[in-house]
């Protein structure tokens, strides 16, 4: 298992393919990439094209696209909402994470 999605995550990323009017296809990447304070950062986003490296998974009605490198990093990773009166968004409970931003953005393997 690759990343998940929290039942209300997959509600609120449905619900901004509607309100952005993204084609049927369209997958969420979840990726890593190098920087944040914390050594590497949690990228998401939205594509119509999958590629050959990219695990894919489901998520409550959700495809989920996580290509191959990053796929080691985020291994068991669940993301969830946070919805609070100091912020609102997506948040990453990564199980490989030995420390994590006070954003909640960035992390260290």
């Amino acid at each position: 298992m690759s990343v998940s999605l929290s039942e209300r995550a997959a509600n609120e990323v449905k619900r901004m393919m509607v309100e952005q009017q993204l084609p049927e296809q369209t997958v969420l990447r979840v990726s890593v990439a190098g920087g944040g304070c914390s050594g590497f950062e949690y990228r998401l986003g939205f594509e119509q094209e999958v590629l050959a490296d990219d695990v894919v998974t489901e998520a409550h009605g959700v495809q989920v696209a996580v290509d191959g490198k990053s796929a080691g990093y985020l291994k068991g990773t669940e993301i969830d909402i946070h919805e609070g009166l100091d912020k609102r968004g997506f948040v990453f409970n990564n199980p490989l994470a030995v420390r994590t931003c006070g954003c909640g953005s960035s992390f260290q393997v």
